[in-house]
């Protein structure tokens, strides 16, 4: 038992690696393949061993309740330590920079991964008590379970799919998927996979137990080892379907950008003559003196309202780009006041936005910047859940309650380009991002994410954010342009690949020519018209399938 134990949180953890390893923060498809396969060989071998519910002395009693126990507590545990691998460093925003005592910190990072893991490990508690004894059919069972906790974990209560299993997969053969089904799709190929190797692998170790027929027991292996090859192989199949000879127009044309990092301590962002006055002072400069067509800021790169700037600098700024020849993207918080019904004071709110400015268009006398307002808020930092405000008066992070911006908001038109922002975590929300897309004419031709974490210090969090904008490239055949605080600012092509880069935690700028993209993919077309409901779909009819499937063979 203990034996078992120790396996379950070793490969728990290999799958957090398989993320973003911590040596060179590249991701390893294979380790995420791996790892999950001892999961499923584990559960596997529960749910067939047929001793499973038997005392030495009794008969089996109740044994579909005893595995579904021994399974649920088997993949909570792989689950809570895989989650904690993945987003540790919640520690370092909650103890180093928010104040919280460490033990409490460390409880409430615990309990966060604790919490999560429940939707994977009722899933798979459900496999070890229903799945059907055919290999392929058990392994789209597992398949369709594990994403299921995927779209739980990335949907209820705001939702938080940071390290989903997908994002593994950007620089392996199954990154081909995600075009066509998304990260969540791409995540339950890997999960069919791992699940297929797994049951090989079963068989091989129970090869005593071959029929009766005398078929050899190399019989199932080969068979898993055949739809495993046809799983890798069928993207390949699908980018030939896809190839098409008017394929170099979808090229847009290429734009300058220049990516400010400024590198501002988290610890120091917030103090007036600390971090708001080295900020004001850097990226004023750099605004000043930049020369390329477009000039992005990170997120909050200025961390105060408008009001609050000193005289004439919000004025400067605007002066510059809206009588020049150049753009910029700016990061800011601002501040707004709707008017109060029956004599009410006004409603005060605030937005996490950024601010575009252009040339003046001819003729006009006035023209308004260009807005985009985060719409996916992060609970805690950003708006505080109900009935949670006694966790964030235990610390002193800058909170606030900001409103939400609208879902597919306008693109900022620039030199032909149309740049589709979102701001900081939001880029992990696949489904939001490609409401831009139902309009294919008026589609993004560049995605853009503006972000700080340097709230998360020098960790692992920076390549695994950097893995999810690598993920949207490929899903929506876009380049992903990066403006960080502290890292990764980069700039990543269409085909999810990082052509250029500034080093982390130093003040800089990247200049870069990127290339705009047209065309819509697959994944593009279903999930801006029907979100993720296909995917819901196809894991609640498999699941319902299965449990049918078990009644009748009951009956």
């Amino acid at each position: 038992m203990v034996g078992r134990l120790a396996v379950l949180v070793i490969a728990g953890l290999l799958q957090a690696v398989s993320i973003a390893a911590p040596w060179n923060g590249q991701p390893l498809w294979w380790l995420q393949l791996l790892s999950l396969a001892v999961l499923v060989w584990l559960l596997d071998g529960l749910r067939l061993t047929p001793s499973v519910g038997r005392s030495e002395d009794l008969a089996p009693r109740h044994p579909r309740i005893t595995r579904w126990r021994s399974g649920l507590f088997c993949s909570w545990l792989f689950t809570t330590t895989w989650l904690c691998g993945t987003f540790w460093w919640l520690y370092v925003s909650l103890h180093t920079y928010g104040g919280l005592a460490a033990p409490l910190a460390v409880i409430a990072v615990l309990a966060l991964a604790a919490g999560l893991a429940l939707y994977y490990a009722i899933a798979c508690s459900f496999y070890v008590a229903y799945a059907p004894k055919n290999r392929f059919g058990a392994a789209m069972l597992f398949a369709a379970l594990w994403t299921l906790g995927e779209l739980l974990r990335g949907s209820w209560f705001t939702g938080f799919p940071w390290g989903a299993v997908g994002y593994a997969h950007v620089d392996g053969p199954l990154g081909r998927y995600a075009p066509w089904l998304g990260v969540y799709g791409l995540g339950a190929v890997a999960a069919a996979v791992s699940a297929l190797a797994a049951s090989g692998l079963l068989a091989v170790l129970t090869k005593s137990r071959s029929d009766r027929n005398g078929r050899s027991a190399m019989a199932a292996p080969l068979a898993s080892a055949a739809v495993i090859a046809v799983f890798l192989g069928a993207p390949f199949v699908l980018d030939l379907l896809r190839t098409r000879a008017d394929a170099p127009s979808l090229a847009r044309g290429r734009l300058t950008v220049a990516l400010l990092q400024g590198n501002i301590p988290q610890d120091e962002k917030f103090v007036p003559s600390g971090g708001i006055a080295t900020a004001l002072r850097w990226y004023g400069d750099e605004l000043r003196a930049a020369t390329a067509p477009l000039v992005i800021t990170p997120e909050t790169a200025l961390p105060v309202l408008p009001s609050q700037l000193p005289p004439g600098y919000f004025d400067a700024i605007t002066a510059r780009y809206v009588g020049g020849n150049q753009a910029a993207i700016i990061g800011l918080p601002l501040r707004f006041e709707e008017p109060g019904s029956g004599g009410a004071a006004p409603a005060v709110s605030y937005r996490n936005a950024v601010l575009g400015f252009q040339p003046q268009v001819a003729g006009s006398a006035s023209q308004t910047a260009y807005r985009y307002d985060k719409h996916h808020l992060v609970p805690f930092g950003e708006f505080v859940p109900g009935m949670f405000r006694w966790f964030t008066d235990l610390m002193n992070i800058p909170l606030g309650d900001f409103r939400s911006g609208g879902l597919a908001q306008a693109p900022f038109v620039w030199m032909g380009q149309r740049i589709a922002p979102n701001i900081c975590y939001e880029d992990l929300f696949g489904d939001e991002i490609g409401a831009n897309f139902r309009d294919a004419a008026g589609a993004p031709t560049m995605l853009l994410n503006v972000s700080n974490i340097a709230w998360f210090g020098d960790t692992v969090a920076i390549d695994q954010h950097l893995a999810i904008s690598r993920m949207r490239a490929l899903e929506f055949e876009r380049p992903m342009v990066r403006a960080t605080n502290t890292g990764a600012t980069v700039v990543i092509d269409h085909l999810g690949r990082v052509t250029d880069a500034l080093p982390r935690l130093t003040r800089g700028v990247l200049v870069a020519d990127v290339e705009g993209r047209g065309g819509i993919t697959p994944f593009a077309w279903w999930v801006s018209r029907f979100g993720l409901w296909p995917l819901w779909g196809f894991v609640l009819l498999t699941i319902g399938a299965a449990f049918a499937a078990g009644l009748r063979h009951r009956g």
